[in-house]
């Protein structure tokens, strides 16, 4: 990387930290779901608690195969009045994954009064990063800052350039959701409100210093949730049956799981998809690889657990190591 490019990587980072960044994730899958069994239909489906979502409100789930591997995760966001039952649920996943879950619905939805409909063409997406995205979006759409959504998931219908629009808090900052044919006016307003236009690579090097797996990248369909880390933020240990409970359950409350989600910081930059080596014997595979300015080059991988943090791993046939970390990076 040149000494320009490196410059125009730390104004970026600085910018997702300091100020506003705005990155375009409409290509991100989209459905949703009506009709009365709409919610008790899809909580049997996914790891996360839906039967007490209002309208408002929203959660962080994966769904499963029936040996508790994972076929996806999803954001799902209840629409309509807050308190009130939802009128409709917005799905929003990973776009490796929108054919596994348009299929789970299509297959396990016979008998129950749901309607599937799609919306990754009709809708856009933005992401708003940084500490001044609140103020961006209540300036957009002309509400008090006070009026935002503070907690993970929790949206609100407003209006920008004078269309509908939904804010979706999340942990980096604030989503904005509205139709695919207002994409250009709703762009033009938060970037007038201050909002600067980034790319996903510069939002990704946040994403990896924070640990945060992808799907598609850093886990697949041969991960179990609590092998990533994802007890917390997306399994329910209290909820009803749903699909792949017992394996999930069993090894939260009995066993250990072989593989955990860690940091790598790397010697060089490497591509996704090494092999990582403890010695002679094979322990993962590189996930996530990005360059941060605060750390160098850095990723995430699901590795064996006697990989433990400050192992050193040699990186395929590169003569290259990974210092293995306790994630977040930082701490």
């Amino acid at each position: 990387m040149g000494f320009t490019d490196t410059n125009t990587a730390v104004q970026k980072q600085h910018l997702l930290e300091q100020g506003c960044g705005l990155v375009d994730r409409s290509e991100r899958g989209k459905l949703a779901l009506t009709g009365k069994d709409a919610v008790e239909f899809l909580n049997g489906q996914v790891t996360n608690e839906l039967l007490d979502l209002g309208g408002g409100e929203g959660r962080y789930a994966a769904f499963l195969t029936h040996k508790g591997m994972m076929c996806g995760d999803l954001r799902v966001l209840a629409a309509g009045e807050p308190g009130e039952p939802p009128s409709e649920l917005l799905l929003d996943t990973e776009r490796v994954a929108l054919q596994a879950l348009f299929d789970m619905i299509r297959r396990f939805s016979v008998g129950y009064e749901v309607q599937l409909h799609k919306r990754t063409l009709e809708s856009s997406l933005f992401s708003l990063i940084g500490p001044l995205s609140a103020s961006v979006a209540a300036q957009a759409a002309g509400i008090e800052l006070d009026a935002l959504p503070t907690s993970e998931h929790a949206h609100l219908a407003a209006h920008i350039a004078n269309r509908p629009a939904r804010l979706i808090k999340t942990e980096e900052g604030l989503d904005v959701l509205c139709a695919a044919a207002e994409r250009e006016e709703a762009l033009q307003a938060l970037m007038a409100s201050g909002a600067q236009t980034v790319s996903e690579q510069a939002a990704e090097v946040l994403r990896v210093e924070r640990g945060r797996p992808r799907y598609g990248l850093d886990i697949d369909e041969r991960t179990i949730p609590q092998e990533a880390g994802l007890n917390e933020r997306a399994v329910s240990f209290t909820k009803g049956c749903y699909v792949g409970q017992e394996t999930v359950a069993r090894l939260y409350y009995k066993g250990k799981p072989n593989r955990h989600l860690r940091g790598l910081r790397f010697t060089e930059p490497v591509a996704s998809g090494a092999q990582l080596r403890l010695g002679e014997r094979p322990v993962g595979h590189v996930g996530s690889s990005v360059l941060s300015p605060s750390f160098g080059p850095i990723g995430l991988a699901l590795v064996r657990r006697e990989a433990e943090p400050r192992s050193m791993l040699r990186v395929g046939e590169t003569g290259l190591t990974a210092e293995v970390i306790e994630l977040p990076f930082g701490d």
